[in-house]
């Protein structure tokens, strides 16, 4: 019988984070997973250009992977960042905290989405697609740059209006997908496993560090509210911490059917039971997320899986899916983080000592 994946899971505090990262990284023996003489990319997650606790990688999370991985002999790290229809890349990287911290440990970033820096290439998987090669009937196309490199995912704790919670798998998206992404909203499950046997496929080896200081509670990744948890989380599978997490959140892991999928396949371990929990002791952990709707989320349900799902090529495929990013982009920047997400996450860091490292990681 093979050895159960690994999945720690470390209480934290602001003053200890960053060796908790380290701790963390060690008990799940990201050493044995990544190969030393290869560069390892540091796949960041904004999925809010604006500064809302829960839903980006945090700024420690990023310095502790980096000081782990300098000090475990890992010399070639580099930084990939992407952009969506709504978020922008070096706008996220800049209120985020991100760039200062690149420039003091030497970490060079590229963008997946600049020709000078990588190119998009066909790619025909060895694995069986289930949606993608319908999807995309011309061809997948992948960056360059990702072939035989380690990667080290850096998702937060937090749900989606889609895939009910999101971490290590749907963090893959928006490195490997361009921006035609939004084609496989409506199969997004099938979509994320499709991503994660390609990953199998081009990496080298293949990590994730989850922060859990503050995680996202409602319609993710963006209109959510911050709750402070104290955790970091770290494994080589990228389902099992998925099911860690969604568990914590108050999931049933096997409900969510990205997760179920994944486990089925043999790509990674979604049961609970067939996963080794190292460090705290999560038994009780329930803290009752729900994802609920906002106004975007109800557009897409409509869309991608209610009634008009039959006729969703027309509104996503031509010039009128031009429309929806201008309302998504309307709505999330120029009325949701004035009114709604900007008073609330600064209110929440008048409060929360996560808020408070935060404000202290210079600009």
């Amino acid at each position: 019988m093979a050895d159960k994946p690994i999945v720690a899971v470390v209480r934290t505090k602001p003053e200890d984070v960053l060796k908790d990262i380290k701790t963390a990284m060690e008990m799940a023996k990201f050493s044995e997973h990544l190969v030393p003489s290869v560069p390892v990319i540091l796949k960041d997650n904004i999925s809010w250009h604006f500064p809302f606790l829960g839903a980006n990688t945090t700024p420690w999370q990023l310095e502790g992977v980096i000081l782990a991985l300098k000090e475990a002999g890992y010399d070639k790290i580099v930084c990939v960042q992407n952009e969506t229809v709504v978020t922008n890349a070096f706008k996220g990287e800049r209120l985020n905290k991100d760039v200062r911290i690149f420039k003091k440990y030497g970490i060079p970033v590229l963008y997946n989405f600049k020709d000078a820096d990588m190119r998009w290439i066909r790619y025909q998987p060895k694995a069986r697609m289930r949606v993608l090669d319908k999807i995309f009937p011309e061809g997948i196309e992948l960056p360059d740059y990702f072939f035989g490199k380690n990667i080290i995912h850096l998702p937060t704790v937090k749900c989606h209006i889609y895939t009910g919670t999101t971490g290590a798998m749907k963090n893959a998206f928006g490195g490997l997908l361009a921006k035609r992404r939004h084609y496989t909203h409506s199969v997004i499950h099938e979509t994320l496993n499709d991503l994660l046997d390609i990953q199998k496929e081009i990496h080298a080896g293949i990590f994730t560090v989850m922060d859990g200081t503050v995680c996202g509670n409602g319609p993710g990744p963006r209109t959510m509210t911050p709750v402070e948890k104290d955790l970091v989380l770290a494994s080589a599978d990228s389902t099992a911490i998925d099911a860690v997490a969604a568990a914590m959140m108050g999931f049933d892991p096997m409900s969510l059917e990205f997760i179920r999928v994944a486990h089925e396949s043999g790509l990674g371990k979604g049961r609970l039971g067939d996963i080794e929990i190292m460090g705290a002791d999560i038994s009780g952990e329930n803290w009752g997320f729900t994802v609920g709707n906002n106004a975007a989320s109800a557009v897409g349900k409509f869309l991608w899986f209610g009634p008009l799902a039959p006729i969703q090529r027309l509104f996503f495929r031509t010039p009128l899916v031009n429309l929806f990013v201008l309302g998504s982009y309307l709505y999330h920047d120029f009325l949701y983080w004035p009114l709604k997400a900007r008073p609330q996450i600064e209110a929440f860091k008048k409060t929360s000592h996560w808020g408070q490292l935060f404000d202290r990681y210079p600009e």
